[in-house]
């Protein structure tokens, strides 16, 4: 399913997959490729770089290089606190990858699938989530 799932229009990475290719995880290296290949865009929402960030990981430096890094303008935050309030859940990073997702139609990424399942169902728009 999960190369599969590259194919549609891109890939949303949450703070768990950038986690996972620091670790050297096959399953995010092989959703990596895919998207190369296929020239997928692959997004990482800035409040998603900065739960990872430290400044000494050359991992997420290589990845960054071909990614597009998604600012949280007030629409999207406005979006994102009103998904929080419906989920009664209080992450706003997690619900800045779904809102970004969902309006990209990217597939997540994600070693967390509950917590962003859980959105997904109250935004109540189809969004694929990956499981690393």
């Amino acid at each position: 399913m999960g190369a599969q799932a590259v194919a549609r229009r891109g890939l949303t990475l949450d703070t768990g997959a950038l986690i996972a290719a620091e670790k050297r995880a096959r399953s995010f290296w092989a959703l990596w490729e895919r998207a190369l290949e296929l020239r997928a865009p692959v997004t990482i929402p800035a409040a998603v770089l900065g739960q990872v960030w430290r400044g000494n990981s050359p991992v997420v430096a290589r990845l960054l290089a071909s990614c597009n890094v998604e600012n949280l303008d007030e629409t999207a935050a406005k979006r994102a606190g009103e998904l929080l309030a419906a989920s009664r859940t209080s992450d706003v990073v997690d619900a800045s990858v779904v809102v970004g997702a969902a309006a990209r139609g990217d597939t997540i990424l994600t070693s967390d699938p509950e917590d962003i399942a859980r959105l997904v169902a109250v935004l109540g728009k189809p969004v694929q989530v990956v499981t690393l």
